[in-house]
């Protein structure tokens, strides 16, 4: 008789929890079963191109910065390429706000989010570069990138040009060497000499009177105000001497200089 009181204790116990299972099995097979999605609101039409109607009369928009290179390398793959639809969505809304305001002559209100926008999508490129990058180097030992090499186009300008693979050789592609057979081109040809002088001559006189606003601007700055930073101006002003300036009689006030 012992033996089945014990048998009777230890059991009892287990058909007490055989009850409860029973009991969750049959609630949950009453509930009825749903299934989470989440979904997006939904359009049906183009207004999504379109700005909110609120910001359609002001002249200035809130917004905020471009995202940072930093900010982005944190970021799960998943979450950039959510971001990345995003930006895109909002830089299509920016575009076609932009056309619309130009349609009925209109100021457009802070121009400035469209570069925003183009400069985080860039810096977004970067990353998942800088990923691809790494992951390929360490699987096979190549960047994965499209191969390249630096060549001169018809006009003698250098460019890198990008390689891609064709379905015939390159000696058999007959539209491909009337194009782009870089090796033909002659760059000691009297006509790409010429154009070549002409073309940095025309560089050398955007960077001269480039360098002539920067120090034009910089002595307005001088004469109006003599005891202003050097330093912020020098940042400001990489390509102006300011030392030299201060020699200047034009520059010269009566106001002490610190």
């Amino acid at each position: 008789m012992a033996f089945l009181n014990k048998i009777i204790r230890c059991s009892s116990p287990i058909i007490h929890f055989k009850i409860l299972i029973n009991k969750q099995i049959i609630l949950r097979s009453s509930t009825p079963r749903t299934s989470q999605i989440h979904t997006t609101l939904q359009k049906n039409d183009l207004m999504e191109f379109f700005d909110k109607k609120e910001n359609w009369a002001q002249t200035d928009v809130k917004h905020g910065r471009e995202w940072k290179l930093d900010e982005l390398r944190i970021k799960s793959n998943s979450d950039l390429h959510k971001l990345w639809f995003v930006l895109l969505k909002e830089r299509n809304m920016l575009l076609t706000m932009e056309e619309e305001c130009k349609r009925r002559t209109e100021l457009f209100p802070s121009p400035e989010r469209i570069d925003k926008i183009e400069l985080s999508m860039k810096n977004l490129e970067t990353v998942v570069r800088e990923r691809n990058r790494a992951y390929f180097e360490l699987e096979t030992g190549e960047t994965g990138e499209r191969p390249g090499r630096l060549v001169k186009n018809q006009f003698g300008l250098n460019f890198f040009y990008r390689m891609c693979e064709h379905v015939i050789p390159q000696y058999m592609n007959k539209k491909w060497n009337e194009k782009r057979d870089f090796d033909r081109i002659a760059p000691y040809d009297r006509d790409v000499q010429s154009f070549l002088k002409f073309y940095r001559e025309k560089l050398y006189n955007v960077r001269r009177k480039k360098g002539n606003r920067d120090r034009n601007e910089v002595v307005h700055i001088l004469k109006r105000f003599p005891n202003v930073d050097r330093k912020y101006l020098a940042e400001k002003y990489p390509t102006v001497d300011i030392d030299i300036l201060y020699k200047k009689d034009k520059i010269r006030s009566n106001s002490p200089i610190n």
